[in-house]
């Protein structure tokens, strides 16, 4: 006899990670994967199957699971960002899957309130709202530009008319797969565009706030750095062969694809999801 499929109830909303040591989702170790046999004897992660204590997904899931008495779920971001990169603005959108839940009258605001009074300092999330498993595909294969602000190191002295120059411009980039992200992505040079909107150098010098958009799937850090060549033109060539590292970096707005704010979808936040409607 065929089983009837499980039900499943998604919720959207949108997530600002406010620190440095949160990963998006579930950070398996990669070597034991988290398998419960084989995480006993693993030294790199010392038994406990991660390499971070939680993720964006599990504070969130853990709070609206035990709201819809369901243990299962699964995450969809709008991208993601690295472990160190803050996501603050308006936040990046994302959907909770929620698989065999056993409740589904619950309320969204009083949840987001509680996911937030939670990580205070560390996680906030807004505009929770109910959604249908079509807004998945879109969150997820969506192309969008994002706004980054770093914090730059520079070695050397840079000229403010070669920063009046670059600002505005949309530059075209040709950036080699990095070696930090080597082992799972394919190797192999991709055009992407940049365009500074601001650079300011610190007091001092040394330093300098950089703002810029970029297309979807453009390595920031390394449009930065250059990292030995791997990217083309870095910043540090664009103002005149200076030497530059990103020292942090943090989301400031995910955008369109032509790099323009996003349109927020239709928003409703009372009464339920309706069991059978997310199958």
């Amino acid at each position: 006899m065929l089983q009837a499929p499980k039900v499943k109830v998604f919720v959207e909303g949108r997530y600002r990670k406010l620190t440095r040591d949160l990963p998006q989702t579930v950070f398996f170790c990669p070597d034991c994967k988290g398998h419960p046999r084989r995480r006993k004897g693993c030294e790199r992660c010392e038994g406990f199957g991660k390499l971070t204590r939680d993720s964006v997904q599990e504070l969130i899931g853990w709070v609206l699971g035990k709201a819809f008495q369901t243990r299962k779920h699964k995450f969809h971001g709008a991208g993601r960002e690295d472990v160190d990169v803050r996501m603050l603005g308006r936040g990046r959108p994302f959907i909770t899957e929620l698989i065999g839940p056993k409740v589904s009258d619950v309320d969204l605001a009083a949840l987001e309130a509680e996911i937030n009074r939670r990580n205070e300092g560390r996680l906030e999330i807004a505009g929770l709202h109910w959604t249908e498993k079509a807004r998945v595909r879109v969150i997820k294969e969506s192309k969008h530009a994002k706004e980054y602000q770093a914090r730059v190191a520079v070695e050397g002295d840079v000229d403010p008319a070669r920063i009046a120059a670059l600002l505005g411009r949309r530059v075209q980039l040709q950036q080699q797969t990095p070696a930090r992200v080597a082992h799972r992505r394919a190797d192999k040079i991709r055009e992407r565009w940049i365009e500074y909107r601001a650079i300011e150098i610190a007091e001092g010098g040394g330093t300098l706030a950089v703002r810029v958009a970029t297309e979807h799937g453009t390595y920031v850090k390394e449009a930065i750095s250059g990292e030995g060549g791997q990217t083309r033109p870095s910043l540090g060539e664009l103002l005149g062969g200076v030497q530059c590292k990103c020292e942090e970096l943090d989301v400031l707005d995910i955008l369109d694809e032509e790099g323009q704010a996003l349109e927020e979808p239709t928003v409703t936040r009372h009464g339920s999801a309706g069991f059978g409607a997310g199958i």
